[in-house]
């Protein structure tokens, strides 16, 4: 989830936080604490400052694994809570517990998803049912706190919230697998293999790629209604000699670690350069595919002169990072 949402979900935590008559929910140490548990899985963040193809690889992986969802973060951030706040280790340990873990949950629900299950698999959990920046979410957040500010109770109110999140959620799982069932429906002399029905930030509104055993279909539901705007035929390997020289290009390697669905596409730059764009092609916005790998090959050589790979919404932006990476 964005971080707006990771950190109005740990001032719910705080509120819930009444219960424990161990500790003071509204003091300053415990609510830097228990809001800095909910936004800490995403330090990985700051390795976007060494470049893309480190932060595609690792951002939702080793922060949000096993080992720092139940271990490292929950003992870490204790630590510091009673040496800087002097507050109980047990009961922030639970209550840093539970934010952490929150936090990692929510996010296999997006389509970014995480590497929650590491070091035992490697696997994105992508359930692709509630958007990244998801307007209800944070609106039903809001009136949590509007409604404890004017003196409702947010014990209650936090279990009445979630409730509310809880149905909300599994109606999101119901438009999804109403939409893929409608996907067979509408190619039906087509043999499709695998369906990836995404989320927007309009409710109504789903991303969707089809894979057929001869193509992709590329488009979006509005309402239930299903309206494709691309197909592309299924390509066959990548010249064995061209895969050898990119198969450990560092930004291909991030882009097919983390793509799910991708094709590619071979230009013709001049008579000593080729160009090879991978394309993810889960995120068409506007008639462009933003997300990509690309790579200049010298024609001669197969050497990889420049690589890139990440978010670029125009292609004038695109060939000045390619140049410049």
């Amino acid at each position: 989830m964005d971080t707006l949402t990771h950190t109005l979900m740990g001032g719910t935590i705080v509120g819930l936080a009444a219960i424990d008559p161990s500790i003071d929910p509204i003091s300053v140490g415990f609510i830097t604490t228990v809001v800095g548990a909910s936004l800490v899985p995403d330090i990985d963040t700051v390795m976007k400052m060494k470049n893309n193809a480190v932060y595609i690889t690792h951002h939702r992986g080793i922060t949000h694994s096993l080992p720092f969802t139940f271990f490292i973060w929950p003992v870490l951030l204790t630590a510091l809570s009673v040496l800087l706040f002097d507050l109980p280790a047990l009961n922030m340990y639970l209550w840093i517990q539970f934010a952490v873990f929150l936090h990692v949950f929510v996010d296999i629900f997006n389509s970014y998803g995480t590497q929650a299950m590491r070091p035992i698999s490697h696997t994105w959990i992508q359930l692709s049912v509630i958007n990244t920046v998801d307007i209800p979410i944070i609106v039903m957040h809001v009136l949590y706190f509007i409604l404890w500010y004017f003196g409702a109770d947010p014990v209650p109110l936090f279990l009445a919230l979630y409730l509310v999140l809880f149905m909300y959620y599994v109606v999101r799982f119901f438009m999804q697998r109403s939409i893929t069932a409608r996907v067979d429906r509408q190619l039906p002399n087509e043999y499709v293999t695998r369906t990836f029905c995404m989320p927007t930030i309009h409710f109504f509104e789903w991303r969707i790629v089809v894979v057929t055993q001869t193509a992709y279909y590329v488009g979006r539901s509005f309402r239930g209604n299903i309206l494709f705007y691309d197909r592309f035929n299924k390509s066959g390997p990548l010249d064995e000699e061209k895969f050898q020289s990119i198969k450990e290009d560092p930004n291909f390697k991030a882009f097919t670690f983390f793509s799910s669905i991708y094709t590619y596409e071979i230009e013709e730059i001049s008579e000593d350069q080729e160009e090879i764009r991978y394309i993810d092609l889960r995120y068409l916005k506007e008639g462009h595919y933003p997300f990509v790998c690309i790579m200049l090959l010298d024609r001669h050589t197969n050497e990889v002169l420049h690589s890139y790979t990440g978010w670029v919404f125009s292609e004038s932006k695109l060939q000045k990072k390619l140049l410049d990476s």
